[in-house]
């Protein structure tokens, strides 16, 4: 019988610029759906590090992104 001790996801996401909004706007939007994505993982109890967090010269932002999976222990991989 196996068991898992621990999972963790490593995710690069990419969050884009609307193209229906002006540039000024659009920036706001990525940044503003980020800080949704930050509170929503902290409002399921999600742990999560972020790893690399950058702003691209577009103003569009990629975050490499270490998070729980299915609520099993990720403690060794959050290290």
């Amino acid at each position: 019988m196996k068991r898992i001790k621990a999972a963790c996801l490593l995710q690069t996401i990419h969050f884009q610029l609307k193209d229906d909004l002006g540039h000024v706007a659009a920036v706001k939007a990525v940044k503003d759906e980020l800080e949704h994505y930050k509170v929503q993982l902290e409002r399921k109890n999600t742990k999560f590090q972020i790893v690399d967090e950058a702003e691209q010269p577009d103003g569009s932002i990629i975050v490499h992104i270490k998070k729980q999976y299915n609520n099993h222990s990720c403690n060794e991989y959050m290290k």
